[in-house]
């Protein structure tokens, strides 16, 4: 009997196990879902904060991210479906917060609301794309807005309940009212309101209009705004909203502030939030990689010289207020006879009086945020070698296609929010170029360009600029140019952006002459 069991036991454990992989249990029901969420929340979720500490050493949360990976979303309409992304959403900032625990902010996670994809009903979606497109554009709710728990403190503070089909709408209202009502959430001092940002971003949830936004609140309130009292915004606390109690986490980890967008961190409201802050820092770990392609062309003194310069730039988050990278620079150059060619047959080299082609320059860059209360301020400085033979020309008796001695480039950028649809972008730069003994041919030129760029977004994906710029040159015969711009930049997706400038240019050797300048600019963004 023993040798018997000996034998067969094994057997049967292994017959059970794969019966058990061809007949899996089946998948949650949505109305289970609904049970399992609330006694996962009652479980793990404690005066408005998540216990991570406790639920990273369970596998609690697994089972419902799976469910949700799973669910067949037309089967759900209605209340139930409403309940159900919320419930969702929820719980897939949990979940992504889970993966990276221990943090100290959610921004902290490179790509945390609009680069990392979660399966939501057999679908790749950002969590961004969860609550843009799935539940605010279907179900237009402002109350939504004091539901959706991103995972900070700054937010309404998670239940510890799920919200459930039949009792949403009670739900949604207790949940708006307490919001509304709480002197942390909206901080009213006489005729002062400081709002949270939530009604910046969301302007148009709440009517818009200021007068709208705050009857949208007074609706709520116990006790009313004046309709006349002056409102801002407060920051946004982006601290993970976890149980108290871990000074000690706290402590271990002391990440640095992510800088505003570039990295994924909030920027004002309206289309304003979407937007990629070229001023400021991006996260520690990830990558930027620009491809700049600019076309300048002149006709003056009976020539055209047509430039096209394709600068590759790339950036390494080395920690989120320190970038390190190289740029690379190609250069096409063509002269003709005035009226004999357009701008661009520098890509060809027929018929052309002098044409010349090369990498011409690399060097090292680096860009600093250095303040942590100005995230879009940041200093950029890189050194480009030439590394083309005779770039100058004058060796070989030939035409110019770029400095011979190397150049060093200190940028000074900073970017304002205006509203919920501007910005103004501010650039004051200190440029060397061409270093080297003047007796090796070397100018030594110094300068100072100054650019502003004022910017509107039409939407969220789209943005529409005018560019100035003026640059004085500090030499011993004083020069200039100045340039004056429009351009467009379109994002396909928050790590692919690609865009368009044109500009009119102006210097004296120019202007002394009649003659005429411009560029045409193509740009391309990726983030990694």
């Amino acid at each position: 009997m023993y040798v018997q069991t000996k034998i067969f036991l094994p057997l049967i454990i292994g017959i059970a196990t794969l019966l058990a992989n061809l007949n899996p249990l089946p998948a949650m029901t949505p109305a289970e879902f609904f049970v399992e969420t609330d006694a996962f929340l009652m479980r793990y979720v404690k005066a408005g904060r998540v216990d991570y500490a406790t639920l990273k050493a369970s596998n609690d949360l697994k089972p419902l991210v799976e469910e949700i990976a799973s669910v067949e979303l037309k089967a759900l309409s209605g209340n139930a479906k409403k309940a159900y992304l919320i419930n969702a959403y929820n719980l897939l900032v949990i979940n992504q917060a889970l993966q990276h625990y221990p943090l100290k902010s959610v921004l902290d996670v490179k790509g945390f609301f609009d680069g990392n994809k979660q399966a939501i009903g057999g679908r790749q979606l950002t969590l961004n794309q969860l609550e843009k497109e799935l539940i605010l554009r279907e179900f237009n709710d402002a109350r939504l807005h004091f539901v959706l728990v991103c995972g900070a403190l700054g937010c309404p503070p998670i239940t510890s309940f799920a919200y459930q089909p039949a009792q949403l709408e009670a739900q949604l209202e207790k949940q708006t009212r307490l919001a509304l009502n709480d002197r942390n959430f909206i901080r009213v001092n006489g005729q002062q309101a400081e709002l949270s940002q939530i009604f910046e971003w969301y302007a148009k949830d709440f009517g818009g209009s200021k007068a709208r936004v705050l009857g949208f609140i007074n609706r709520y309130r116990s006790e009313q705004i004046p309709e006349s009292a002056g409102v801002s915004y407060y920051t946004y606390d982006w601290s993970l909203n976890q149980t108290r109690g871990r000074a000690q986490l706290n402590e271990i980890i002391k990440p640095e502030p992510t800088p505003a967008n570039g990295g994924g961190s909030a920027t004002p409201g309206g289309n304003n939030a979407a937007r990629y802050v070229v001023s400021s820092a991006i996260p520690r770990g990830s990558f930027e990689i620009k491809i700049f392609n600019n076309l300048y062309s002149q006709e003056a003194a009976g020539e055209r010289a047509s430039f096209f310069t394709a600068t590759t730039s790339v950036l390494y988050g080395l920690t989120n207020r320190v970038n390190v990278g190289f740029d690379l620079r190609y250069r096409r150059v063509r002269y003709d006879e005035a009226g004999t060619a357009n701008n661009f047959d520098v890509f060809s080299n027929e018929g052309a009086n002098s044409f010349r082609s090369a990498v011409t320059g690399f060097g090292p860059k680096v860009r600093i945020a250095p303040f942590e209360k100005l995230p879009n301020f940041s200093v950029q400085s890189s050194f480009l070698f030439p590394v083309a033979d005779d770039p100058t020309g004058a060796e070989n008796d030939g035409r110019f296609t770029d400095f011979g001695g190397p150049s060093w480039f200190t940028q000074f950028f900073n970017d304002f929010s205006i509203g919920n649809n501007f910005s103004f972008f501010a650039e004051v730069d200190a440029l060397i170029e061409d270093i080297g003994a003047e007796e090796e041919g070397r100018i030594n030129r110094f300068s100072t360009p100054v650019t502003g760029i004022f910017s509107y977004f039409p939407s969220p994906k789209t943005t529409l600029y005018g560019l100035a710029s003026y640059s004085p040159y500090w030499q011993e015969n004083y020069d200039y140019f100045y340039q004056l711009g429009v351009g467009a930049k379109y994002q396909f997706t928050p790590k692919f952006e690609v865009e368009l400038l044109t500009t009119a240019f102006q210097n004296d050797f120019i202007s002394s002459v009649n003659g005429s300048a411009g560029t045409v600019n193509l740009g391309l963004r990726f983030n990694l």
